[in-house]
C-alpha cells in the first residue's frame, strides 16, 4: 500500500467516526423528527379535544397527507373551516359592527333612503332608520353613532343587525331565500359603502386588537346598551389548523362574515387572503363598497341572493375552490371535488359539511338541523365536539329532527331527511 492511499484511508476512517459521533448526538432529535414511509415527517394533532375526536382528526391526517406514496400526482386534499364560533369564540362580524357604531364609521345612505342599502329591508325598518338617523348627517357622510347625539341612531341600526328587527318589534327583512341569504348577515358589508377593503381590515384590525385584549366576558357600550365586548381563537383549532397545513391540506375558510375582516382575522391561523370565502360586495371604479354583493353559479353580481350561507356556501366553495363555474356551482360535485374534511358550528354550515368525503367536525352550539345530522351520523362520518370556551349545557329535550328541525327556502319548518330521504328520528344531546 502506497504512502497515499493509505493516507486516504486513514481521512475516510476518521470521516465516518465523525459521522457515527454527530448521528450519536443528536439520536433523540432524529428519532423525534423521523420520516415516516414515503418520505413523510409524522404530524401530529394536539390535545383538548373530546373523547376520540383527537384519534377520528389523526386519522384523517395520517390517511390524507399529500406525501403518502399512494397518493402520487394527486391534488392536495382540501379542508373547508367555517370561521365564527367554530375556529373563534365569539363573532368578529359583530365585533366589527360594534366597532363601527362606536367609531362613527357607518355612512347615511344615499338620499338617506335606507331601502338601498338591502333588497330585503322593510319600509318599516327603513322609516324607522330614517327616523333614528336621517337628520344626523348628510348622505355619503358617516353617522356620528359613536357619540351621544347618535346613540339613538346606533340603536337602531343595532337592532336590525342583531335581532332582524326594528327597535319597536317589526320585522326589519323579508323576501329572502333561506337556504342562500341571510340578510341581516349581508346587511352589515352593505353597510360598508363608501369605504375601500384596505380601509375596511383597517377597521377590522383595530377590532380585532381590542376584543383579543379584552377579559372573557367583557362588554362594550354600543348606543346605549351593552354588547359582548371579546373574542378568542380556539387553541385546539388553531392546532388542527396547522397540522393540516403541515400535512399538505390546502386550508380554507367559508365565513358569513365581510371577506376583509375575514382576512385580517384568518392571519391569526396562518391563513391568507387568497384562502379565505366571506361576504363579497360590489366596488366602484375608485375600489369604494357598493351596497351590492358579488352572486355566485346562476346568480350575478349584484343580485344579492347568494351569500355563504347554508346551499350559498357550497357554491362559492365550489367556485373558489374548485373553479366550478355557472349554475353547476350550486350543486353536490363528484367526490374527487369536494374537501375530504369540514368543520361547522350552524345551521349555515350544513351544506359544505354534508358535501365532506371523509370527516366533518360540529362544535356543538345546540342548533337543530346541524345537530340533527351529526348526532344521526347516518354514514359515520361526523364527530361533535363541545364549544372549547364557555360550553354549551346539555340540552334537556331531543333535538326535534323528525319535525321542524329543517328550515325550507321559504322558512317553512319540517323534518330532516337524510340522502335517501328517510326522516331523520328526534336526537338527544349527548356531547355537552
Amino acid at each position: 500500500m502506497s504512502p497515499r492511499t493509505a493516507t486516504r484511508r486513514l481521512q475516510a476512517l476518521a470521516a465516518a467516526a465523525l459521522t457515527v459521533a454527530a448521528l450519536v448526538a443528536v439520536a433523540p432529535d432524529a428519532e423525534a423528527a423521523r420520516p415516516t414511509a414515503g418520505g413523510c415527517t409524522a404530524v401530529q394533532v394536539g390535545p383538548g379535544w373530546y373523547g376520540s375526536n383527537r384519534a377520528r382528526l389523526q386519522e384523517l391526517v395520517d390517511h390524507h397527507r399529500r406525501c403518502d406514496p399512494h397518493r402520487p400526482g394527486r391534488a392536495r386534499p382540501v379542508a373547508v373551516f367555517d370561521w365564527d364560533n367554530t375556529v373563534v369564540k365569539n363573532d368578529v362580524g359583530d365585533a366589527t359592527m360594534f366597532w363601527l357604531l362606536r367609531n362613527s364609521r357607518i355612512r347615511q345612505p344615499a338620499h338617506g333612503d335606507w331601502s338601498t342599502t338591502s333588497r330585503f329591508l322593510t319600509p318599516e325598518a327603513a322609516r324607522a332608520l330614517a327616523d333614528a338617523c336621517g337628520a344626523l348627517a348628510r348622505p355619503g357622510t358617516p353617522l356620528p353613532t359613536g357619540t351621544p347625539a347618535g346613540a339613538g341612531c346606533a340603536d337602531e341600526v343595532n337592532a336590525v343587525y342583531g335581532t332582524a328587527s326594528t327597535r319597536t318589534g317589526a320585522a326589519a327583512f323579508a323576501g329572502w331565500d333561506r337556504r342562500t341569504m341571510e340578510p341581516a348577515y349581508a346587511w352589515l358589508p352593505q353597510l360598508m359603502q363608501g369605504w375601500t377593503a384596505r380601509e375596511i381590515r383597517g377597521f377590522a384590525a383595530a377590532a380585532r386588537a381590542e376584543n383579543l385584549a379584552a377579559p372573557v366576558g367583557a362588554t362594550q357600550q354600543v348606543g346605549t346598551g351593552r354588547a359582548t365586548g371579546w373574542v378568542r381563537y380556539y387553541d385546539q383549532q388553531k392546532d388542527l389548523v396547522t397540522s393540516l397545513r403541515k400535512a399538505g391540506f390546502d386550508v380554507w375558510i367559508s365565513s358569513a362574515s365581510p371577506q376583509p375582516v375575514v382576512e385580517v382575522w384568518a392571519e391569526g391561523v396562518g391563513i391568507g387572503a387568497d384562502r379565505v370565502i366571506g361576504i363579497r360586495n360590489t366596488t366602484t371604479r375608485g375600489g369604494a363598497y357598493t351596497t351590492r354583493l358579488q352572486g355566485c353559479g346562476s346568480v350575478r353580481d349584484g343580485a344579492d341572493t347568494m351569500i355563504t350561507y347554508i346551499d350559498g356556501k357550497r357554491c362559492w366553495i365550489n367556485q373558489e375552490v374548485y373553479g366550478v363555474r355557472g349554475a353547476a356551482a350550486e350543486h353536490v360535485q363528484p367526490a374527487s371535488r369536494r374537501p375530504v374534511f369540514a368543520a361547522g358550528d350552524s345551521d349555515t354550515d350544513i351544506s359544505f359539511l354534508r358535501d365532506a368525503t371523509a370527516l366533518r367536525l360540529v362544535v356543538n352550539r345546540n342548533k337543530h338541523e346541524l345537530m340533527c345530522r351529526a348526532y344521526d351520523n347516518s354514514d359515520g362520518k361526523w364527530i361533535v365536539n363541545p364549544m372549547f370556551i364557555e360550553p354549551k349545557h346539555q340540552r334537556t329535550s331531543p333535538y326535534p329532527c323528525s319535525t321542524t328541525g329543517y328550515v325550507d327556502h321559504d322558512g317553512t319548518p319540517g323534518p330532516v331527511r337524510r340522502a335517501d330521504t328517510s326522516v331523520v328520528p328526534d336526537q338527544a344531546d349527548t356531547v355537552f
